[in-house]
């Protein structure tokens, strides 16, 4: 594929993925992958209350076209609270190749049409 891909990365609490994927979909990202995982626990509440707290996460994996991730960061750190103490973390990473992904009909006639030609 020729156009650059995103992957953007959210790690929330339990719970709160519909609150990332809601505020990505606004921005124009189509969907996602949700993951369950573990937080590491706190040691010092470990060591306070003699108990092992392991808190549940959600990874949300979202795949958006280079042009419009900085605007479904933004939006899911908005609309999921992000700057909100514990309550999660989001980031961006490029992708350098990709497969798999569904594109748009242009695109899809334009790269029938190479193919056709270059056969």
């Amino acid at each position: 594929m020729n156009k650059p891909f995103v992957a953007i990365i959210s790690i929330v609490n339990r719970g709160y993925t519909d609150l990332v994927m809601e505020a990505a979909k606004q921005a124009g990202a189509r969907g996602g992958t949700v993951l369950t995982g573990r937080g590491s626990g706190n040691k010092e509440a470990e060591a306070f209350f003699g108990i092992t707290v392991t808190p549940e996460k959600e990874i949300v994996l979202i795949l958006v076209p280079k042009a419009i991730s900085d605007a479904v960061l933004s939006a899911i750190n908005e609309g999921a609270g992000m700057n909100t103490k514990g309550m999660g973390i989001a980031f961006a990473l490029p992708v350098s190749d990709l497969v798999g992904i569904a594109q748009d009909e242009d695109e899809a006639e334009k790269a029938k049409e190479v193919k056709g030609e270059a056969a």
